[in-house]
C-alpha cells in the first residue's frame, strides 16, 4: 500500500485524547463525496482506515472534494460509484467491510416540496437497501445518519432523543421513516446499529444550500444587502470535523447501540444573529433583509433547534472542541478563497 500523503483539509479539529486508531479495518462510507461524509473520510484516513467512498455515479468529469485522493490508485481510499437504491450495488460495496457509515441521502428541504416521492426513494429504500447488505454480511457496526429536523419544532429544549418526531417537511419525513427502518433491523435481526442525529453541521466544503454558506457567499461578493428567509428560528451549529468525531466515537460505543445519540452543540442562535456575526466574521459591511422567495411555508419551518447532547458525551466521551466563533471565521476563510463553485445571486435549494 502507498504511504503518500494526502493534503490535510481547510481546517482540522484537534485530535481527542481517546482517538481510536482505525489501522487495518475496511470501512464504508455511503454519501462520501458529500460535505460531512468527505471530512468522515478524511478523518478514517488520517486514523489509518481504508476506506471504501460510495458515491453517486456522474457521467462528467467532476471527482469532487475526494479528487485529491484519486492520484493515488493504490492509497486508502477506493471510490465506489452507485446508487443505494440499487441493492446489489450496495451489497456489493458492504462486502467486506467492519464498519458501514451511512450518510447518503437527499438533503435539501426545499427540493423535497416538489419532488417527495425521490426522498422516500433514496432515505427510506435506500436505507432498507443499506441495512439489509450490512445483516446479510455481517459487519460489526452500522451508524446510520439522520438529522435533527425529524424533532421538527422544539416542545421542549434542549431536545433530548425522546423528544417526539414531527414530520414538518417531505424530507423530514423520510429521514423519520429511514431511522425507523435502521432501528427495526436492530430489534428484529440483531443488526448492530446506532443511529446519530447531528444538529446543524457546518464548515468548509458546504454548499450555499445551507443557510452559513448563503450569507457568506453573498457577503463575499460584495452583496450589501444579505437575502434570508426567516430571522427568529434558532439553530444549534456544530463544525464540521467536530461532527465527524462524533461518528467515529459513536462506531465504537456499545452503550450506543439499538439507540439515537445526538451531535450538536446544545448552545443555540437565531439566525438573525448569526448572520450578524457572519457579517463581523467576514470583515465585510451589510444589511440583512427577509426575502419571501426562501421563506419556508408557515407549517413546515422548524422554530427553534436545541440539542441535549448528553448521551454522546456520557456514553461516547464525545463532546464539540471548535468553538463557534472560531468555526465562522474558518469558513468564511474557506468560503472567501472558493467563490467561484457558488452563485450569490441564486436561492439554492
Amino acid at each position: 500500500m502507498s504511504t503518500a500523503a494526502h493534503p490535510k483539509t481547510a481546517a482540522t479539529a484537534p485530535a481527542t485524547a481517546t482517538a481510536t486508531d482505525w489501522s487495518g479495518r475496511t470501512v464504508l462510507v455511503t454519501g462520501a463525496e458529500g460535505f460531512i461524509g468527505s471530512a468522515l473520510v478524511d478523518l478514517l484516513v488520517a486514523r489509518g482506515a481504508r476506506v471504501r467512498a460510495f458515491v453517486h455515479y456522474k457521467p462528467y468529469a467532476d471527482k469532487g472534494h475526494l479528487a485529491r485522493y484519486l492520484a493515488d490508485p493504490d492509497g486508502p481510499v477506493e471510490m465506489w460509484a452507485g446508487d443505494v437504491r440499487d441493492a446489489g450495488r450496495v451489497s456489493d460495496a458492504v462486502a467486506g467491510c467492519d464498519t458501514v457509515f451511512h450518510l447518503a441521502a437527499l438533503i435539501g428541504i426545499p427540493y423535497s416540496y416538489v419532488s417527495p416521492g425521490a426522498y422516500v426513494q433514496t432515505n427510506v429504500t435506500g436505507t432498507e437497501n443499506v441495512a439489509e447488505a450490512c445483516r446479510r454480511h455481517a459487519v460489526r457496526r452500522l451508524v446510520h445518519t439522520s438529522t435533527s429536523e425529524v424533532y421538527g419544532t422544539a416542545l421542549t429544549a434542549p431536545i433530548a432523543e425522546s423528544h417526539p418526531l414531527q414530520p414538518q417537511s417531505p424530507y423530514s419525513a423520510s429521514k423519520i421513516g429511514a431511522d425507523m427502518m435502521a432501528l427495526s433491523f436492530h430489534h428484529a435481526f440483531g443488526l448492530p446499529v446506532t443511529v446519530v442525529r447531528p444538529f446543524n453541521t457546518y464548515g468548509a466544503r458546504q454548499s450555499a444550500r445551507a443557510v452559513i454558506p448563503a450569507i457568506l457567499a453573498q457577503l463575499h461578493s460584495g452583496a450589501r444587502e444579505v437575502r434570508l428567509g426567516s430571522l427568529t428560528p434558532t439553530r444549534d451549529f456544530t463544525y464540521v470535523t467536530d461532527t465527524a468525531e462524533g461518528f467515529l466515537a459513536v462506531a465504537e460505543c456499545d452503550r450506543a447501540l439499538g439507540e439515537v445519540v445526538n451531535l450538536g452543540s446544545g448552545q443555540e442562535i437565531s439566525i438573525g444573529e448569526l448572520a450578524s456575526a457572519l457579517i463581523t466574521a467576514s470583515g465585510r459591511d451589510a444589511e440583512v433583509v427577509v426575502d419571501p422567495a426562501r421563506l419556508r411555508p408557515s407549517g413546515s419551518e422548524v422554530q427553534r433547534l436545541l440539542s441535549d447532547n448528553s448521551r454522546a458525551r456520557e456514553w461516547a466521551g464525545w463532546h464539540p472542541r471548535v468553538p463557534l466563533s472560531t468555526g465562522l471565521s474558518l469558513t468564511s476563510d474557506w468560503i472567501a478563497s472558493h467563490l467561484p463553485l457558488f452563485a450569490p445571486d441564486r436561492y439554492q435549494v
